[in-house]
């Protein structure tokens, strides 16, 4: 059994069909495993990853949420959420590329009609669109603004995350007329679209981050999903339900650089020296100290992995009951995943703080790459604070007020 790794899953009906669950598993580990081979190369280098993106569409990974005639009517989140996991063990920023495009790749189902959902879903299926972008509130908005030619979008959307490489770019933009948030898809080769690679962070350096501005772009009826509103009057509850998936994308982002980071640094210790001690393998049964460190993490990170397991079966619950669901059962949903993505954000940073600690100060050498982790980590959570998290836990145990509807950066 490995250290931190994520217990089997139940087999799903459509692992009966040789492409379901187990099969997509496979296909993630395998390429998690090529990705690894050259991961502290690749991060280093920091170039766009545009080959890390055909590495993934070769092995078949874009399209997996394709649409389905599932008797639920909804896509197979679990394996799209264990195969980010899986691949964020090996590359955090690739996992992080590869969580928001399946967000992103579906977000119609939630927000546009049943007719251009199905529309957009299966032209970007047949095309194997890379998505980027994201719904996140900012300021000053993206303006839709209404024009004697139609709709034209203006304004500028400071970093996120795939713009570099992606094919199609989800937007969040406001009518100028009446105020509405909206989610937009724009194509990245439209006129007036320019891309800035600004993005100098720390970590996430492969997550294809940037800044797109936009002059003057056109945008047709078909581009605009639907409403981004939080006012329950025209958010029905399936609807806010793309709050808690989203949200768990992080949660299993999170998990997975946490088992990554507990995997790489384990096999250090198995094989190699630590620095206080050099004739004495680092990590032996015979240093207690380490010993007990890695109980601790193993104990926060299979923790955290189970309360996202819980997370994971009430949002599959929620969109089975599709428009049947309520209110107060979407709240109840998304207080178990802020949950979850808080166990996951402390165990992602205790995880890759102390793993570093663990190896000793041989840990600094940029050839081993541990750094890559934490620098990951940190820069995910700093985007994502577990704070806010937190206070929406609270003031739902306190007050039984409704998580907002926040979707993720």
């Amino acid at each position: 059994m490995g250290l931190a790794s994520a217990p089997s899953r139940p087999t799903s009906p459509s692992d009966r069909t040789g492409h379901g669950h187990a099969h997509w598993l496979r296909v993630a580990r395998e390429a998690a495993d090529d990705l690894a081979t050259d991961a502290v190369a690749r991060e280093q280098a920091g170039k766009a990853p545009f080959d890390e993106v055909s590495r993934l569409r070769e092995a078949g990974l874009l399209t997996l949420l394709r649409p389905t005639e599932s008797p639920a009517g909804s896509p197979d989140w679990l394996t799209a959420y264990a195969v980010v996991r899986e691949i964020a063990t090996a590359d955090g920023a690739i996992g992080q590329l590869l969580g928001c495009h399946y967000f992103l790749s579906w977000s119609a189902r939630f927000f546009a009609g049943p007719a251009l959902a199905a529309q957009t879903e299966e032209r970007s299926a047949a095309e194997q669109w890379c998505w980027g972008g994201g719904f996140a509130r900012q300021e000053p908005p993206l303006m839709l603004v209404k024009t004697s030619k139609g709709l034209v979008l203006d304004g500028r959307q400071s970093y996120t995350t795939g713009v570099l490489v992606a094919d199609r770019r989800a937007v969040r933009a406001v009518r100028e007329d009446t105020g509405e948030p909206l989610a937009v898809v724009v194509d990245p080769a439209r006129r007036g679209v320019a891309i800035d690679g600004d993005a100098d962070t720390f970590g996430h350096r492969l997550a294809a981050g940037g800044s797109v501005e936009f002059d003057d772009v056109r945008v047709g009826a078909e581009d605009v999903l639907g409403s981004l509103s939080a006012d329950e009057d025209l958010l029905s509850p399936r609807a806010a339900l793309a709050s808690p998936v989203g949200r768990l994308f992080s949660a299993q982002l999170l998990l997975g650089m946490a088992e990554g980071v507990l995997a790489e640094a384990r096999e250090y210790s198995r094989t190699g020296h630590a620095a206080w001690l050099p004739d004495w393998p680092a990590g032996t049964p015979h240093d207690p100290q380490v010993q007990t460190a890695y109980g601790e993490l193993t104990v926060l990170t299979r923790s955290a992995s189970a309360l996202t397991d819980q997370a994971l079966e009430v949002v599959r619950g929620g969109l089975e009951r599709g428009e049947d669901l309520t209110y107060d059962e979407s709240a109840d949903i998304s207080a178990l995943v802020a949950m979850a993505e808080a166990a996951a954000a402390r165990a992602a940073q205790e995880s890759t703080t102390r793993a570093l600690d663990i190896i000793g100060a041989r840990s600094t050498s940029a050839r081993l790459g541990f750094d890559r982790f934490w620098r990951n980590a940190r820069t995910h959570t700093l985007y994502e604070p577990v704070t806010h998290r937190l206070r929406d836990v609270g003031h739902y145990f306190l007050n039984g007020a409704h998580p907002p509807f926040v979707l993720p950066a």
